[in-house]
């Protein structure tokens, strides 16, 4: 997964805040102009770039009958910088929950995570407990969860490290409805909660039960 913006090198976090202004794209050559600094160092942050996926080589444009290749941000290198979801998450489930109650909050969230998680391949039936935990921590994992699969005795655990929703959850816990929902409807597995940093644990650790019958909540 990419890296937050601040994690870079300074001319990497220079370069990037440029792509972000050029919408089309520019050039090598400005890049050199902009940055001061040479050629062949533009060159081989770019490539750095590339190979994290921030970056992409866009369709050349022509300058004086001489095709000239062009540079700019990719979604994940978008992604880099800051972004506040948090603070209209907040007001917007405070404004619901005055609306309709804690409750239906709950419900809510629930169905939210039913559906994103029934978006999913399920894993095939007859599915291993290894697996199902495999394939589950790998998608919490590229969800930014650091989600790790754990075997306990017989049974198989999934293991994160970051509650994406932390905050958010510390103000309204209805929001690990919405965890649950989607882990069980991903898996088609029951999920126990067993472990979550929100109430003071080392981690979020999550059971991966029985199968659950066609048409169970």
């Amino acid at each position: 997964m990419a890296r937050a913006l601040h994690q870079l090198g300074n001319t990497q976090q220079r370069l990037l805040r440029h792509l972000l202004q050029a919408h089309d794209g520019t050039s090598v050559e400005l890049l050199c102009e902009r940055l001061r600094i040479s050629h062949n160092a533009v060159r081989q942050h770019l490539s750095a770039l590339i190979g994290r996926d921030c970056v992409e080589r866009t369709q050349s444009q022509s300058r004086g009958g001489r095709p000239q290749a062009r540079f700019r941000l990719t979604e994940t290198g978008r992604a880099l910088f800051p972004r506040n979801y948090g603070l209209i998450s907040v007001a917007l489930l405070e404004q619901l929950q005055q609306r309709v109650g804690e409750v239906e909050v709950g419900e809510l969230l629930q169905q939210l995570g039913k559906n994103l998680g029934a978006s999913e391949v399920p894993p095939p039936p007859g599915a291993s407990g290894n697996e199902v935990a495999h394939a589950l921590a790998q998608r919490l994992d590229a969800l930014g969860y650091e989600a790790h699969p754990a075997r306990h005795g017989d049974e198989w655990q999934i293991e994160a490290f970051n509650c994406v929703f932390h905050a958010l959850a510390q103000k309204f816990p209805q929001v690990c409805k919405f965890d649950l929902a989607y882990m069980e409807s991903a898996t088609q597995r029951r999920i126990h909660h067993l472990e979550c940093l929100v109430r003071g644990g080392q981690m979020c650790r999550f059971r991966i039960g029985e199968t659950m019958k066609q048409g169970s909540e």
